[in-house]
Parts: C-alpha cells; sequence; structure tokens
C-alpha cells in the first residue's frame, strides 16, 4: 500500500470527490454524453479530500503513474478507461492494473468524454477559438440541452485564406504528434467556412455538407469515409484536414483545468489543478516518401 498524504486532514477549503464530481457535472453535463458513452466517475470514494487533480486526455499506464507519481487524489481523463463490458478487474490485464494502482494509490478516476465534446466550452469550442473561427455553432445539436451545446462545431473565420496557409495554421496550433495533418484538397483553394469536430468525426459527413463548409478538421479519417466523401465533394468541397486524434483533444485540457478551477474557488474551495504534459498518442513515428 502507498503511504497516505503526509496531512490527511483536509481544511474547509478543501473540496470532497463528491463536491468535485457535482462541479464536473455543472461544467460538463452528463446528459449531453451519447447513448453509447460511459462518463461519470470510475474509482474513488465521495467523501475522500481532494487536494491535486491531474487532467489528462488517456487513463493509460503511464499518466497514471504520472498521477500516482505527483500525489494526485483525482484524475479525471477525456476518454473512458472502461468503455466497454468487462468480466474481471483483475490486476494481471492493463485494466485491472490501472484500477488497482489507482485504488491503492487513493485516487480516483473520472470521465467526460462526448458530454465534454457537446458543452459549452468543449473539446470542439477550444478547437473552434483557437483557429479564430467566429460565430461557432454545432454540427449535430444536443438532443437534451442547449442550443449552443452539441457534437462539432462550424463558424467562419475574419479573412479568407489559402487551404495550404490553413492546414499550417492548424499544425502550429496542435500538439507535436508523429503522423502530423493530412489534407485533402487544392492547396490554393480558400477557404473561409470552417467545420471542426475534435476526436473521431468521420460521422458528421453529411452534416459538415449540409453547411457548406469549405474545410472539415476532425481525426481518425478513415480510407472509405475519405474517399466517398472526397467524390461527394461540391466543387472540391468540404476539403479535409486530418490531425491526431489525441492532438485534438489534448487542446482541450489546459481550458478544463481553468474551468474546473475557476469552479472551484467560486465555491470557495481549492485545490491544485494540473495538465498532463505526457503524449498518449499511440503512433511513435512514421514513414514518408
Amino acid at each position: 500500500m502507498v503511504a497516505p498524504h503526509q496531512d490527511s486532514r483536509p481544511d474547509a477549503r478543501t473540496p470532497t470527490l463528491g463536491r468535485v464530481c457535482d462541479l464536473v457535472e455543472e461544467l460538463w453535463p452528463r446528459s449531453l454524453a451519447e447513448d453509447w458513452d460511459a462518463v461519470g466517475l470510475v474509482v474513488g470514494r465521495r467523501e475522500a479530500p481532494v487536494r491535486r487533480i491531474l487532467f489528462a486526455v488517456d487513463p493509460v499506464a503511464a499518466v497514471v503513474g504520472e498521477a500516482v507519481d505527483w500525489d494526485a487524489d483525482l484524475l479525471i481523463t477525456h476518454h473512458p478507461l472502461l468503455l466497454r463490458p468487462v468480466t474481471s478487474v483483475a490486476a494481471d490485464g492493463f485494466k485491472g492494473d490501472v484500477v488497482h494502482r489507482l485504488i491503492e494509490s487513493s485516487c480516483g478516476l473520472l470521465t467526460a468524454h462526448t458530454n465534454a465534446d457537446s458543452a459549452i466550452g468543449g473539446v470542439s469550442d477550444v478547437i473552434a477559438d483557437a483557429l479564430g473561427i467566429r460565430d461557432a455553432r454545432p454540427l449535430q445539436p444536443a438532443a437534451a440541452g442547449l442550443s449552443e451545446e452539441g457534437i462539432g462545431r462550424v463558424g467562419e473565420l475574419d479573412d479568407v485564406c489559402t487551404l495550404a496557409d490553413f492546414a499550417e495554421r492548424v499544425f502550429r496550433l496542435l500538439p507535436a504528434v508523429a503522423g502530423g495533418v493530412r489534407v485533402s484538397g487544392d492547396p490554393d483553394g480558400l477557404v473561409r467556412t470552417v467545420a471542426v469536430c475534435g476526436g473521431a468525426g468521420d460521422s458528421l459527413f453529411d452534416a459538415v455538407r449540409a453547411t457548406r463548409a469549405d474545410v472539415y478538421v476532425t481525426a481518425d479519417l478513415r480510407h472509405h469515409p475519405a474517399s466517398e466523401a472526397r467524390e461527394a465533394a461540391v466543387a472540391g468541397r468540404p476539403y479535409l484536414v486530418d490531425v491526431s486524434h489525441f492532438a485534438s483533444e489534448w487542446l482541450w485540457l489546459p481550458a478544463a483545468a481553468r474551468a474546473l478551477e475557476r469552479a472551484l474557488d467560486d465555491h470557495g474551495l481549492d485545490a491544485d489543478v494540473r495538465v498532463s504534459q505526457l503524449n498518449t498518442d499511440p503512433w511513435d513515428f512514421i514513414l514518408t516518401p
């Protein structure tokens, strides 16, 4: 067992895990999550004090190790650990080992996934803001939410630019990963209306076409959906910018950490909130012609 914190006595400004969960619910409501998703508290006792919170994209072993080494009380990840049903969390499997390390280290685990995608100030909003997209609106409005909530965003740039220049802007914005940025379209084609979706967004092509977007920025574009999108394009549009799944969602973490810090402070609470700097993109290198 890992030794407890040097001072286990919480003061009046130290939130409990349950209180942090309540604030997370206010920021990224579970009602916005997709039906297939698994969000919320995965590991932890709600009455436990929370002094240190680490944000990360993936609940992988290296991230859990970072949380444990930092003596974090809570790890908040974008991606779920237990998205698909499991029948065992024995420590001889990698998911079970993660669960055991968290429990043995008194560190909770909480997931904010598609609820954080849809929420105001969520993943796609952060990407849109960083790219200078104004008047952003959802590509797929939330079934039960405000008009500003939903999956993906679409809006306009202040100034028209070429696809090549826009792709360079995307490249410079994202964390460096092996796969870089892939682009489909005329480098000299003009871009004004931009659609974005953090994470895998090939299910939204119909919505993107309906907006008449000049370019669509998303991740994990597979061969067939991308090929069909090119064949269905009108005057070559929408152009496609395919980015790293990890990189597109990492952008949200600093904004999420700041939002939670503000929420804690508004309620007279305090915790040390940090964003993991680990690159958990699964690819290590790429060969190109």
